[in-house]
């Protein structure tokens, strides 16, 4: 059996500098209790920390048993420590009027007469949408710099990937859109009659927002700022799900903290008389964390128990605490 070598309390001490830590892995795995087990432990060390929900599917309100929908909520009981699940619905109407007032400067600039509401339904109708405003969220909260440390309990990592390589795809759209947009000024001022430069909001706002993808880029592919943990169960689909993930995050330049294995069934509970269920568990979960120990060799950061009931506030979240940084 292997063990840990770098436990996640020693990751984290030997990256002082680390400002953004994400949690991602398959659906039902317990990122967003460990996101908030570690935002807790951040902020008992006394960083101001703030704890942020990506998933559409918000649960920590529910692991916190307080309402942080929406805005910067202060966690009760854990001092230094802010909660705050994102609005996706306000997110997206926020993305909808500036999408609206880019393509009628757009379409203005063009002279093109169609109404750009079309162009904004057929626009915000695709399903990534939704995950580019939350993208454009979760930026907007780095780059603002208010905290220590950020927190992000992520969309299953099927999104989570999606969204951390945004930064890259995105860059790549504004430089071509910079290109056709001056190649448009360009013919534009040759064949009018006055040299007048005229205002170009658009353009403006594509230089600003390349801006902001390349510094998010430089924040999320930087070893001493960022770490994204994954979070799995010693079983089959979540293990395949984070070796794949894993992989392609090395590819994209996004630095991987480890692995953090949650759910072991304490074995030291077990007898020969416990039911069979249990024996049979315990002896399926042994075989899956030898295959965990050898293709996750050195990046195991933590093992945590399956307890006797949900974590849920802050007695229980500092329970797992224990375990998660021991």
């Amino acid at each position: 059996m292997g063990q840990i070598d770098t436990s996640m309390r020693s990751y984290l001490t030997a990256h002082p500098d680390l400002k953004f830590l994400f949690f991602g892995g398959k659906g039902g795995v317990g990122k967003t209790v460990a996101a908030g087990v570690t935002g807790q432990w951040l902020a008992s060390q006394g960083k101001r920390t703030l704890l942020a929900s990506t998933n559409p599917v918000h649960s920590l309100s529910g692991l916190l048993s307080q309402d942080v929908f929406g805005k910067h909520t202060p966690v009760a009981g854990m001092p230094n420590l802010w909660a705050y699940e994102i609005d996706t619905k306000d997110t997206i109407e926020r993305s909808k009027v500036e999408i609206r007032e880019k393509i009628q400067w757009f379409l203005k600039f063009a002279d093109i007469s169609t109404k750009a509401e079309e162009f904004v339904e057929s626009a915000t109708m695709n399903p990534a949408f939704e995950e580019s405003a939350m993208f454009e969220n979760m930026v907007e909260l780095m780059l603002k710099g208010e905290y220590d440390s950020y927190v992000f309990d992520t969309a299953p990592t099927a999104n989570a990937r999606r969204l951390l390589g945004m930064s890259k795809v995105y860059s790549l759209w504004v430089n071509k859109m910079l290109k056709s947009r001056e190649e448009a000024k360009g013919l534009r001022e040759l064949l009018s009659f006055t040299k007048k430069k005229e205002a170009d909001p658009l353009m403006d706002y594509l230089i600003s927002f390349r801006h902001r993808m390349e510094q998010a880029r430089v924040r999320l592919t930087d070893p001493a700022q960022t770490a994204f943990f994954f979070l799995t169960l010693p079983e089959a689909l979540p293990i395949a799900v984070i070796t794949r993930f894993i992989g392609w995050f090395h590819e994209f330049g996004i630095p991987v903290g480890g692995v953090i294995v949650n759910m072991l069934i304490d074995k030291a509970q077990v007898r020969p008389d416990s039911p069979e269920f249990v024996r049979n568990r315990v002896a399926m979960q042994d075989r899956y964390m030898e295959d965990i120990w050898q293709k996750f060799d050195g990046m195991v950061r933590a093992t945590v128990p399956l307890y006797e009931t949900e974590v849920r506030g802050a007695d229980s979240m500092r329970r797992m605490g224990e375990a998660l940084f021991v």
